[in-house]
């Protein structure tokens, strides 16, 4: 399995385009004012009925990808997060293009997966930061689960699936699916529950949970939007422990990326 994997991969086209975007063109004037005026430059919002995004910049690709998830999977339950990381002067480009280097080593920040072990979020229940992932590794297939090491690339794919096994303090041990794909101007994953979850009863069936993360470069920053799409049972007593779960989640992957900008790509 592992033979085939990286066969696959490297059998790739490598010919992506390299675009930025300025961030007046995704977010209309009074978001893009709210989350400048915030000092973590972070929105989450968490909807449980009928949701529909309300944080979703304005691309096209990333818009129809979102749209076709959310019918295909009728969530009953969704945690948006919109984060704008403003770049150190010296790594600032021109928004006409997004510097090849730089688009490269967002991905491989996106692939790191082992480097989620550890990420913390503040828990407001407790007023403390706590874990979210005990444990993340790629693995070379859900059956043998083998863990292998993170990828890296000096090129971009254009598509890529990695399996994960991860064990959060909510839902336990499980198996995830990360498919990733590269556009001319946004890198976004959809993160897929290949096992079910579990907190004390099952409560998301497997492939009832997704979660996209998408990056765009905006020159002078890097805009992140980050979506969890989950139809989820709602077990009397445990359905605020599960939402606020969702909402955790939301905040610990804004705190993994936005250290690994900080610490590995702008440093």
């Amino acid at each position: 399995m592992v033979k085939f994997v990286f066969g696959f991969i490297l059998g790739f086209s490598f010919s992506v385009q390299v675009l930025a975007v300025p961030v007046e063109g995704l977010l209309s004037p009074d978001r893009l004012r709210q989350l400048q005026s915030l000092e973590q430059g972070r929105i989450i919002e968490t909807q449980t009925r009928n949701p529909s995004p309300v944080l979703l910049p304005q691309n096209s690709e990333l818009q129809q990808f979102v749209g076709e998830i959310r019918r295909a999977l009728n969530p009953n339950m969704m945690v948006e997060a919109l984060y704008l990381h403003s770049k150190p002067g010296s790594f600032r480009t021109s928004v006409d293009s997004w510097d090849v280097g730089q688009k490269t080593g967002v991905f491989n920040q996106l692939v790191a997966i082992s480097s989620l072990t550890g990420v913390q979020y503040f828990s407001a229940s407790r007023n403390t930061m706590r874990t979210f992932y005990e444990f993340s590794r790629v693995i070379d297939a859900p059956q043998t689960r083998n863990p292998l090491p993170d990828p890296v690339f000096s090129q971009l794919p254009n598509t890529l699936t990695l399996f994960a096994r991860q064990r959060d303090l909510t839902f336990g041990d499980n198996i995830y699916r990360y498919d990733y794909r590269v556009t001319p101007d946004v890198i976004f994953f959809v993160q897929e529950n290949v096992t079910g979850l579990s907190y004390y009863i099952p409560v998301i069936g497997r492939g009832n949970l997704r979660s996209v993360l998408a990056v765009i470069d905006c020159g002078d920053s890097i805009l992140v939007y980050a979506i969890s799409m989950a139809r989820a049972a709602s077990p009397p007593g445990l359905g605020d422990r599960i939402n606020s779960s969702f909402t955790n989640r939301a905040e610990a992957l804004l705190n993994w990326l936005a250290g690994r900008f900080v610490n590995e790509l702008f440093n």
